[in-house]
């Protein structure tokens, strides 16, 4: 551009041009202008395009990755030098990060075929000289759980297809016997053993149908218990244990397809909601050549508990079942011997409020003790327990909660675990010796201030290490532990840290607010053209139920949504009131019990207005807050019951009745319908929305099999009941997540953007 300046400079040059040259002159000046900028790319422009069409800012991951049983090394996948889209099953050495081809693409390529198969799981039996690939997957619910079975012999090079019974894309769940001869799977809710060394082929169930679901779930136990893989092999490789769930009487829903053909489908499940019947399940036992079944009789009415867990306990042939009741707030263990089918109650852990499922039994002293997390002391925390349940001692102590269990190395006599005693937004890695003794050690240096992340080596030598906070994309490492020495970089996103930092935007910041019962946690997001002298509207993003938190110091992709309509200008502000998932110990999560919906709206008006005293930039007049399944319905609960603190709000895929949603989750934290009326009614939306005076906008997709359309019909229909004004937004044959099919992700922030423009005016004044 400068050859352009210079013209204009010279001027003799510039009298001696006649107008039509000076017109064409800037003309062309402008255009050179124009091209630089589109040939930069707005590189330091934050746009909904960069963000949802583009993926722009999308973090580089790396693997997946696992770890070897004994530590010898890692593998993961890499892309094929031979094939397109295809990958190789490679192994890394930690210390010297030697690099060694295990399986190559080509060893995966069937007979009669010209590409390899598409590798998106695989697991490799005991002794390591055969590979279970999965591929070919569908997703069923969330998770893509269903797909093809291949196995490879690396010695012998051969290549098998497992189930060829079977329609393409059934199988569910394929494992390895202890032996490593045979597999187990799951097809059409039916069990079958196949061997590897000739063509035999057990079917272990015949009852499998709609309404009889083996070695799998049914919905509300995977989505709410993680359930899935619902058989196990015993340790002998002789039995299979397995869940049954007997469906009938569980209310059907159906969603319905309108766009995919002519005629409307109907796309029926069973659903139980609040109150409403669970199904039946059941545990049972049967020999890996065949036969009957037999089952545990397992206490309890099978319709008002949940057999939650089951796992055998190494070298023996027993089982150790999790029995919660109905209310959630009483676990029951029992140790089940396959043989005579006698059942012990050896530990029974209880809560006033409610209890949750941890998956971080470990046996130890050759089975003698396990590993058992609890909150009994305030806290939550890892114990060591006797296999008969009478001696109970305390392995990680203090006044913190355990956030994660990441090794219990008995070996080395350390449990490894993820805390944050001092910051419950930040992430570290402690230790504390096995037997209770000595002090806690972090792990993670002082200097890395934000939350990291560890996949841990099972000798507890190595671990692939991520470190990220609010300005520092996700940075993952290879180190040496116990003193934390970064030995290998896998990925440090450079290029997306520097797309991000050429935005010149203003980080989120943390602050605290205390509301007279407690100090809570939050943040702020500013607009980069900022001006403290000036009056802001402010857009409060919540969540605020139990399932999750939203003040937390990590990447959390860039938090480029909020940045966005910061730099609209708004103040963006996130607080997590009581309940939210924090480690704040056993009070902070349970106080919310039976007044979901209830006590956040309270926590989250009187934040607000603090809030407002102490930041004296914000417009008090333009307050808007919205938020996503939970945080779709503590929005209309916050605009509903305090109309003269927020204006304008938008919900998506919220439950607008909390009886409208599953048993599992509901009754966890409200308990029973019948016993807390007065919680059920208070706490949802629906009840509150004559009072709605202010601006809504309420979001949902048709095919939510989670939170159904069915709660936003119901609330419309209340809102037009008593003349309330709003806007709605329905997407077809979306899910809960409102992503799938082309474009929508995108469409969805434009129609927000577009209604807080125009019903919350943007800017500073």
């Amino acid at each position: 551009m400068n050859r352009f300046k210079n013209i204009f400079r010279n001027s003799s040059l510039n009298a001696a041009l006649s107008l039509p040259w000076k017109a064409l002159c800037i003309v062309l000046m402008l255009v050179f202008i124009a091209t630089a900028g589109a040939q930069s790319g707005g590189q330091d422009k934050l746009t909904l395009e960069r963000i949802y069409r583009d993926n722009d800012f999308r973090s580089n991951r790396f693997g997946p990755a696992r770890w070897l049983e004994d530590g010898s090394g890692y593998t993961t996948l890499e892309r094929s030098a031979a094939f397109d889209h295809a990958r190789d099953i490679v192994k890394y050495a930690p210390e010297t990060g030697e690099r060694n081809v295990l399986v190559d693409a080509k060893q995966l390529v069937p007979r009669g075929m010209d590409k390899p198969l598409r590798i998106a799981d695989y697991h490799w039996s005991t002794d390591g000289r055969k590979l279970l690939i999965f591929t070919n997957t569908a997703r069923v619910w969330r998770y893509h759980t269903r797909g093809d079975y291949w196995v490879l012999d690396l010695n012998s090079g051969n290549l098998q297809q497992l189930g060829r019974f079977a329609q393409s894309s059934t199988m569910m769940f394929a494992k390895f016997s202890p032996q490593g001869d045979r597999v187990a799977y799951v097809v059409k809710n039916n069990i079958y053993v196949e061997s590897l060394h000739s063509p035999a082929l057990i079917q272990l169930t015949h009852d499998g149908s709609e309404r009889y679901v083996n070695g799998t779930f049914d919905w509300v136990y995977e989505e709410e218990l993680s359930c899935r893989d619902g058989f196990r092999w015993s340790p002998g490789g002789k039995h299979i244990a397995y869940w049954q769930s007997d469906t009938e009487g569980t209310g059907i829903f159906y969603l319905i397809n309108n766009i995919d053909s002519l005629y409307s489908k109907p796309m029926p499940f069973p659903y139980p909601k609040v109150g409403t019947t669970n199904s039946a399940v059941k545990v049972g036992v049967v020999s890996a050549v065949g036969g009957e079944t037999r089952w545990f009789d397992i206490p309890g009415d099978p319709r008002n508990n949940y057999l939650a867990r089951m796992e055998f306990i190494p070298n023996s042939h027993e089982v150790m079942v999790q029995q919660l009741n109905r209310l959630q707030n009483t676990n029951r263990v029992w140790i089940g011997d396959i043989h005579s089918m006698a059942l012990k109650n050896i530990l029974t852990d209880k809560d006033d409020a409610f209890l949750d499922i941890h998956d971080n039994i470990q046996w130890l002293d050759k089975a003698r003790y396990f590993t058992w997390t609890s909150e009994k002391d305030g806290w939550l925390h890892l114990y060591k327990v006797s296999r008969d349940g009478q001696k109970m001692r305390l392995i990680t102590k203090g006044d913190f909660d355990v956030v994660n269990i990441n090794c219990i190395d008995e070996k080395g006599g350390y449990v490894y675990y993820i805390a944050s005693p001092a910051n419950y937004t930040q992430r570290y890695l402690y230790r504390s010796r096995i037997n209770g003794r000595g002090k806690v050690e972090r792990i993670t240096p002082q200097d890395l201030t934000g939350q990291s992340a560890y996949q841990m080596s099972p000798d507890a030598k190595w671990a692939i290490a991520t470190y990220q906070n609010v300005t520092t994309p996700p940075r993952i490492s290879v180190v040496s532990l116990p003193k934390h020495r970064e030995v290998t970089l896998l990925e440090d996103n450079a290029e997306l840290k520097d797309k991000y930092q050429a935005l010149k935007l203003l980080p989120k910041s943390f602050f605290r607010i205390d509301i007279g019962d407690v100090v809570l946690d939050a943040w702020m997001i500013k607009p980069r053209n900022f001006d403290p002298a000036r009056k802001y509207p402010l857009i409060f993003f919540i969540y605020g139920e139990p399932a999750g938190s939203t003040v937390q110091n990590n990447w959390g992709g860039g938090q480029l949504w909020d940045q966005y309509m910061a730099q609209q200008g708004y103040i963006v502000v996130s607080v997590d009131n009581r309940g939210t998932r924090v480690p704040r110990g056993r009070e902070w999560r349970k106080c919310i019990y039976r007044q979901i919906g209830i006590l956040a709206a309270h926590d989250q008006a009187k934040a607000a207005r603090e809030i407002f005293k102490r930041f004296d930039f914000i417009d008090t007049d333009r307050i808007g807050m919205w938020g996503w399944s939970g945080g779709g319905q503590m929005t209309m609960n916050c605009l509903f019951r305090y109309p003269e603190i927020y204006h304008t709000g938008i919900a998506v895929s919220f439950v607008s009745d909390q009886r409208l949603y599953d048993t599992i989750y509901q009754e966890r934290y409200m308990g029973l319908p019948d016993d807390n009326e007065a919680g059920y009614r208070d706490g949802s939306p629906i009840t509150h929305a004559y009072n709605l005076q202010g601006n809504l906008m309420i979001v949902h997709g048709t095919a939510d099999d989670n939170v159904h359309y069915q709660s936003f019909e119901m609330l419309a229909n209340e809102l037009i009941k008593h003349n309330k004004l709003f806007s709605m937004m329905s997407y077809p044959m979306r899910t809960h997540s409102i992503r799938e099919r082309e474009n929508t992700s995108l469409h969805l922030r434009r129609t927000m953007e577009k209604y807080w423009l125009e019903n919350l005016p943007a800017g500073g004044k």
